[in-house]
């Protein structure tokens, strides 16, 4: 865009437009978060002309394009920080090399690393295609980084704090809560108060049975574990599907044998598999929790959520619209209801536009900033240096944690255990992709449908899975169990020992900031008189997004 043009727009943001009958029409001014999200309130991209004959819609449509462009366009390209374990340890041992060629103990081959910087610093697909790989298994998607996005920020427009270093007290903590979880996984939900294991866990980590493996987010810590969007049946055209899930048979785990672990490091494919149970049950454990997300696709328990959400009236979860928020045009409309926009069409539309966005806002923290190192390569770092046979700058809490200390006892070894015969995903720990998705999409559900609507009847799994029981003095709200479902997602992953705790927590928040700029977009594309979108973020935080300041012209 030429400096002419730049200044023509800009003109037109700050100019009053005069409509047909000589009236001034109201201007619209622009305030979003960030460099736009210091501030919970965002405001449209500037107004339109109104459509007549002689004003040609396409004229219009280019005006909208112009105006979300150039003000995307002011936000700056953020520095983004990583924790500094790449230049400060030795090897490159805090850093993903999962899929690269190794030595026996599982420590990157330098050449093959200078490889992978060499093709991030050009971003070039010829310098990636030159990258060694180790056992066969591909890197997912490192040049995603580098792709742009047309609705809302571009992804390299947002941060997300440095993760932990492997030798800090934070990284301790977390590492140590990943291998109670590991210990933990097939304690049901329901049974945690009355487990010694889990009261263990609870005191090492400093919270109570009751709290354990949750987080002080809005709606988390409250009521049952699992989400009621993860129990109820979702609606699937003129049937239901109830939410049953093939689930791996207690105990099994896997990578807790060294030559396993140096195997699987090296991106060997996995040839042993996931022994399942031969009855489908509801969830009710961390490691059924682990398999929900093991093949799903990014947003399908959003869209599952949305198709409850949807289906109302007698007898089913909520008994009225949903979609009667306050900002809704059409919640006191007595000629209209809302399809193709405010109604099911763009809900269920915008669940996945914003995962795509949101995953490349993620690539790029992952793959141009962080690298992190995933938790079952720390586990390689921590065998080793508890063994004797190699010696890493790991603190002292974790070596000596009660949890990893367990952990040996259980298994022979200090490795960490994984759902997954695979292991984790080849592609770095921070942020959470899972994560990220997750707080995309609590913004689209929390932004179209009614969060303070109360969720009646709520239920809770048996322990055996194989039924729903009634949960007395339980109903919460839409937005706190949206809330619930997306650290359920989130925390998932961590059951299945792929992720850390600040993977989620920074994924849950990049994902909340990347939708939140593509419905600073899209709020200006309705004619309806819209008071625009309002929610709360997972932290509390009210959010509103509106399509018009009125001022006087």
């Amino acid at each position: 865009m030429s400096a002419d043009e730049e200044a023509r727009i800009t003109r037109s943001l700050n100019s009053p437009k005069r409509e047909s009958g000589g009236r001034s029409a109201v201007t619209r001014r622009s305030l979003f978060l960030g460099a736009f999200l210091a501030s919970p309130v965002a405001r449209c991209l500037g107004s339109l002309t109104p459509v007549t004959p002689a004003n040609n819609r396409a004229q219009s449509a280019l005006q909208l394009r112009e105006r979300a462009a150039l003000i995307q366009s002011k936000r700056p390209i953020v520095a983004s920080t990583a924790n500094g374990d790449e230049t400060a340890l030795p090897g490159w041992i805090g850093c993903y090399a999962k899929g690269l060629p190794q030595n026996e103990f599982g420590e990157v081959v330098p050449a093959a690393y200078r490889s992978l910087l060499a093709a991030i610093e050009s971003g070039k697909h010829l310098e990636f295609e030159r990258i060694p790989l180790g056992a066969g298994r591909k890197l997912v998607n490192p040049q995603a980084a580098f792709a742009f996005h047309l609705e809302g920020a571009d992804p390299h427009c947002f941060a997300i704090p440095p993760a932990p270093s492997i030798r800090s007290q934070q990284m301790a903590m977390e590492m140590s809560e990943l291998y109670w979880q590991a210990l933990c996984r097939d304690v049901p939900f329901s049974d945690y108060e009355s487990s010694p294991l889990i009261r263990q866990a609870a005191a090492h980590l400093g919270v109570t049975p009751r709290n354990i493996f949750r987080a002080q987010l809005k709606g988390v810590v409250e009521g049952p574990y699992i989400s009621q969007f993860l129990l109820r049946p979702i609606p699937y055209g003129s049937g239901h599907i109830e939410q049953r899930y093939r689930v791996p048979l207690p105990g099994s785990d896997f990578i807790s044998e060294f030559s396993e672990w140096t195997q699987i490091q090296s991106g060997m494919p996995p040839w042993r598999q996931v022994p399942y149970d031969t009855t489908q049950r509801f969830l009710r454990t961390g490691r059924d929790l682990a398999e929900c997300v093991h093949y799903d696709f990014p947003y399908q328990v959003y869209l599952n959520t949305a198709l409850i959400l949807l289906n109302t009236g007698p007898g089913t979860i909520l008994n009225a619209n949903p979609f009667k928020s306050l900002s809704n045009p059409y919640r006191k409309s007595n000629v209209e209801e809302g399809f193709v926009t405010f109604g099911a069409t763009e809900v269920t539309d915008w669940l996945a536009r914003v995962t795509t966005a949101a995953l490349k806002a993620a690539w790029c923290q992952k793959w141009m900033v962080h690298r992190r190192v995933r938790p079952e390569a720390l586990g390689g770092l921590i065998h080793l240096t508890r063994t004797g046979a190699r010696s890493y700058p790991i603190g002292s809490a974790l070596l000596e944690s009660p949890a990893v200390a367990a952990t040996f006892a259980h298994n022979g070894t200090y490795l960490f255990p994984q759902v997954y015969p695979e292991g984790c995903p080849l592609h770095p720990s921070y942020p959470a992709a899972h994560a990220t998705v997750s707080g995309a999409c609590s913004v689209i559900l929390k932004a179209f449908f009614n969060e303070e609507m109360l969720v009646p009847g709520s239920v809770i799994s048996s322990p055996d899975g194989l039924s729903l029981l009634p949960c007395q003095d339980y109903s919460p709200t839409v937005g706190a169990e949206v809330n619930k479902l997306a650290f359920n997602i989130a925390f998932a992953r961590n059951w299945a020992g792929v992720h850390y705790r600040s993977d989620d927590l920074a994924g849950l928040r990049l994902g909340e900031d990347v939708a939140i700029s593509i419905l600073q977009d899209l709020v200006c594309t309705y004619t309806e008189d819209f008071a625009g979108f309002s929610f709360t973020r997972l932290d509390g935080t009210k959010v509103y997004i509106t399509p018009q300041a009125e001022v006087l012209g």
